[in-house]
């Protein structure tokens, strides 16, 4: 488990393309937000849940995975897998939409499929933003099983008292 402003975190997605505040305290989406980075710090999630009445794309309702960076923690597909497992045990009533995510196929290294890693992860192609991302989505009968973050448990005792 992380939150919004883990400076740890931080570092990581400011590296990434779609970061708009180099820097910034926050790294999410303003509202609701889970934040996950594997252990050895090279990776990080977030999944966004925003209000629907404030979402533009046609997917208003889902988890977005406002952002996913691996800089060599382990297999894409497999961290992507895990972090909606852990989403879910954060979450565990997904939106009907389920998780939908966008990938800016001009901002990533240059491949035969972008988007490939949320494929292998079971994600399936959408189509398109009005601004030319590509979105994929996971229905929530394709999610994998809940599975709680290394610190989940101890971050909720933590709030109970």
């Amino acid at each position: 488990m992380s939150f919004r402003a883990d400076p740890v975190a931080r570092d990581v997605a400011d590296r990434h393309y779609n970061r708009q505040s180099i820097g910034a305290a926050n790294f999410t989406p303003p509202g609701r937000c889970v934040v996950f980075r594997t252990i050895c710090d090279r990776a990080v999630w977030a999944t966004s849940w925003p209000y629907a009445e404030y979402v533009m794309h046609e997917w208003a309702g889902a988890w977005v995975n406002s952002l996913f960076r691996n800089e060599g923690a382990g297999l894409s597909s497999e961290l992507i897998r895990e972090a909606v497992a852990t989403t879910l045990s954060h979450w565990p009533a997904p939106p009907e939409l389920g998780m939908v995510t966008f990938v800016d196929a001009s901002k990533v290294r240059h491949k035969r499929d972008p988007g490939r890693c949320y494929i292998k992860a079971g994600f399936r192609y959408v189509g398109k933003t009005k601004g030319g991302l590509l979105a994929f989505q996971m229905l929530p009968h394709e999610m994998p099983e809940p599975e709680e973050a290394i610190g989940q448990q101890l971050e909720l005792a933590g709030d109970a008292g």
